[in-house]
């Protein structure tokens, strides 16, 4: 059994990193890092962009799917031994998990726009964190669809996932996390 698991915190504005693609400070945080690296190291295999990337100590033991435009389907990752690179548009999800050698489990997917985006019909939970007071003027979102008239919670909602329970992982910081699930 296969479950997709989305995993993200964004800013109040629903971005979750600058006009340059990177990760500002100003949603940073060592509680929400703590709960993301405690689930991740419960997942089967990552999926993600080639800019996103969890990090931590525990990163390259991690079996992992990056996705890419710059191959025609599936192939080896040279810089990290347990990745692979993988173009949807040329292999399915089950024939890149197989050749990863992941038969079942959770499937995290980290980032970024285009990889949340991707998917959104698939979802079986997604772990939605937000750095209340946090603004990223002209950043990329955490879905395409995001913007003036829709908000995370709007596109998650639309695509059929129901929020759970906000729980405080930093209080003082104003950051917390709700899962919706389908």
């Amino acid at each position: 059994m296969r479950r997709i698991e989305g995993y993200v915190i964004v800013s109040a504005d629903g971005m979750i990193a600058d006009a340059n693609g990177e990760m500002p400070d100003a949603i940073r945080n060592d509680a929400d890092q703590r709960f993301f690296q405690d689930r991740l190291d419960q997942v089967a295999v990552v999926v993600h962009g080639r800019h996103s990337h969890e990090g931590g100590p525990r990163a390259a033991r991690r079996k992992r799917l990056i996705l890419t435009r710059q191959i025609a389907d599936i192939a080896p990752d040279s810089a990290h031994p347990n990745s692979l690179l993988w173009n949807p548009v040329g292999a399915p999800l089950d024939q890149a998990l197989e050749a990863l050698s992941v038969a079942a489990g959770t499937i995290a997917i980290i980032g970024g726009t285009e990889a949340f985006s991707m998917f959104l019909p698939r979802y079986d939970a997604f772990h939605l964190s937000r750095a209340a007071n946090a603004r990223i003027p002209g950043g990329r979102p955490v879905f395409a669809a995001v913007g003036p008239n829709a908000t995370p919670e709007d596109v998650l909602r639309s695509h059929g996932l129901k929020p759970g329970p906000r729980r405080d992982l930093d209080a003082a910081a104003s950051v917390s996390v709700a899962t919706w699930q389908r």
